[in-house]
């Protein structure tokens, strides 16, 4: 599924949480759709308009509905951007885990994982970027250096720990 058609994943009218890169990373999104991508849809629907029956015209019927998702999808992106609360982990100065935190924990096996609190907006679980709405990410917020925490998951409850808590710029 391609993003321009994903469903939003949070609340339309709740603040939005972000780091400067997300942010970045809307804003070029809104800037590919609205200023390159619908000019250049916008075109072939009306190079197809001109070539005739339009019931049974496929550039035409794509396009339109093309430019149906684009619109969408800018849509989304505008408001995600407008309700943004943009949230630096450089300048951040705690000791305790809270947004924009990269975080390492370790589970009972001492298997240990880093994983980054990030916005809603910005989850990549490849590069362990998770949800402070998460499971995992709401149960951390708020916690210290070798606290534990208990997430309850499909195969159980599992236990972490904490080991490391840095704040620096999320890529």
């Amino acid at each position: 599924m391609n993003k321009s058609t994903e469903k939003p994943t949070a609340k339309l009218k709740e603040k939005n949480y972000i780091t400067p890169k997300g942010l970045s990373k809307l804003q070029e999104e809104l800037h590919q759709l609205a200023r390159i991508e619908r000019p250049e849809v916008t075109k072939t629907v009306a190079w197809a308009a001109g070539n005739g029956d339009r019931s049974e015209n496929a550039d035409y019927i794509y396009g339109k509905k093309r430019l149906r998702e684009i619109d969408r999808r800018v849509r989304f992106l505008t408001q995600r951007i407008d309700l943004a609360v943009i949230v630096d982990p450089a300048a951040t100065t705690t000791n305790k885990v809270q947004f924009g935190a990269s975080v390492e924990i370790s589970d009972e096996e001492g298997v240990t994982k880093l994983i980054a609190i990030v916005g809603v907006d910005e989850i990549d679980t490849k590069k362990g970027f998770i949800s402070w709405r998460s499971p995992i990410g709401s149960s951390l917020i708020g916690k210290e250096v070798n606290d534990t925490i208990e997430v309850r998951t499909p195969k159980g409850v599992i236990t972490y720990e904490i080991l490391e808590i840095i704040y620096r710029e999320i890529n």
